[in-house]
């Protein structure tokens, strides 16, 4: 990669902020394709604020690539903006767009993340199993995504995001919403039982984050550990040790352990369809016959409980109405498999947002 100032348009300092990691980078512009100069990770519980690691970050990038200073600076975090803030929902912070340009001096946008990751499906081929897997139905064909049709992303990770794009004539423009918040849609009755012990646990009928995000996997594990005890029959010596650990440790050693224990699996299964499930309602709201994507670390971490027996699609593509299900197949869905697709989104957003 070329490291002279003039192979790129343009520079932008893109962000990421989610409850669990804060990733930062230098991203430039040619033409229409994005390059990473230098990429940053850190832990968003670790830090106080938002400006600390960006100034460590930024003095990390003036040492590593000289002359590189960004242009202006693209931000996306895991809540609603609203007067020029994210107030993140699942972190003790915000992050304001007129301190960061106060302190550093740079034109500042803030998006919400999964309008980042709206802006950075743009960028991904749908012919590169690297960055992109296809779901199948079981007896129906992968459909062919339609040229400029509506585009939508759902997303487990600490939270669930959902976004989507539209384009009208020669914009595309990505927008963010709050349908992590709609109501967890239960299937059997396991699930409607799940969603009752969660409507106990918060005093409020639940809404799908509570089930399909990383929280949710734990709280799934937890439900089926207390039915597990309440039956009579004690919890093996590994499950137990899972339930000693601090909540937010749970959901990584829950899929780690998912095909030893049969309880963790289990959890893994019932995650999946509910996914689906959330997934399928968003599709049905946007029509997204240009695509629709599970973004997200948890899902392409966890593909095999996605692909096997056609589970998620199984799920997905279930409804009491012909005409949906007819719909449903229509639709295209992808695992999103890059894992720099907030950051890039969030370069091409600020580049859209100029």
């Amino acid at each position: 990669m070329s490291t002279t100032r003039v192979s790129y348009d343009l520079v932008v300092l893109a962000g990421d902020v989610g409850g669990t990691n804060t990733n930062l980078a230098l991203i430039g512009k040619k033409g229409g394709t994005f390059s990473t100069l230098i990429e940053r990770h850190y832990s968003t519980r670790a830090e106080t604020s938002f400006l600390a690691p960006l100034g460590r970050f930024l003095e990390e990038a003036r040492i590593e690539v000289p002359g590189f200073r960004p242009d202006l600076a693209c931000v996306s975090g895991a809540g609603p903006v609203k007067d020029g803030r994210i107030r993140l929902t699942n972190a003790p912070w915000d992050i304001d767009g007129a301190e960061i340009s106060r302190e550093f001096g740079l034109r500042t946008f803030l998006i919400n993340d999964f309008t980042a990751v709206s802006y950075g499906v743009l960028l991904l081929d749908p012919a590169d199993e690297s960055q992109l897997r296809p779901l199948a139905g079981r007896n129906t064909a992968f459909p062919d995504p339609v040229p400029g049709g509506v585009k939508a992303v759902i997303g487990a990770g600490t939270g669930l995001g959902v976004g989507y794009v539209v384009r009208v004539g020669d914009r595309t423009t990505a927008f963010p919403s709050e349908g992590g918040h709609v109501s967890l849609p239960v299937y059997d009755e396991e699930t409607r039982a799940f969603s009752r012990w969660l409507e106990d646990k918060y005093g409020f009928p639940p809404g799908a984050e509570a089930g399909v995000s990383g929280q949710g996997i734990g709280h799934i594990f937890d439900f089926l550990a207390e039915r597990e005890a309440s039956s009579g029959r004690a919890l093996s010596a590994a499950d137990a040790a899972i339930l000693a650990l601090p909540e937010p440790e749970r959901p990584a050693r829950i899929a780690a352990a998912s095909r030893e224990s049969f309880l963790c699996g289990r959890a893994l299964e019932v995650f999946v369809k509910l996914y689906a499930r959330c997934a399928a309602d968003a599709a049905a709201c946007f029509l997204p016959y240009g695509g629709l994507y599970l973004a997200g670390g948890i899902a392409s971490k966890n593909e095999g409980w996605f692909l096997e027996d056609f589970r998620f699609m199984e799920m997905f593509q279930r409804s009491y109405r012909a005409h949906i299900r007819e719909i449903l197949a229509r639709v295209p869905v992808y695992i999103v498999k890059d894992y720099g697709i907030s950051l890039y989104g969030a370069a091409n957003a600020a580049v859209s947002l100029m």
